[in-house]
């Protein structure tokens, strides 16, 4: 895997994230994110770097390259990359005013932990994939 692949951070502990982060394992067949839990030092010092608390996580960040993305975008840049349906989908969801999208990001991120549950430890890959999460 490359060191200058995309980098998805996520909240380790909360099921929806973690759920989320599954989806992404299963469709992105060229293997090209990484992962990170804001949990991990790696996680904790890369949302510091881009303005966001570790501690208090309510958005996913995504690092491609030099730019990072958070809530929203995020989301639809993984979408897209994905290619065929998944693709359209974010095409036709990037349409959707950023000002909507976003707000409709924030009110699930806010209720996430009361209707997903959150786990007692971090996320743990499936031994085949542990090589794309970033501990350190």
């Amino acid at each position: 895997m490359s060191n200058d692949a995309p980098i998805l951070v996520f909240d380790g502990i909360c099921v929806l994230c973690s759920r989320s982060v599954g989806f992404v394992l299963r469709h992105d067949r060229k293997k090209r994110f990484r992962f990170a839990t804001t949990q991990s030092p790696v996680g904790v010092r890369l949302m510091s770097e881009h303005g966001l608390d570790a501690s208090k996580p309510s958005s996913v960040l995504l690092i491609a390259g030099d730019r990072a993305y958070t809530e929203s975008a995020a989301m639809l840049h993984v979408l897209r990359s994905f290619g065929g349906a998944w693709k359209l989908l974010a095409g036709a969801l990037w349409i959707i005013p950023k000002l909507l999208r976003d707000a409709a990001y924030r009110a699930i991120a806010k209720r996430r932990y009361r209707w997903f549950g959150q786990r007692e430890t971090c996320y743990l890959p499936d031994p085949s994939e542990a090589g794309r999460f970033l501990q350190n």
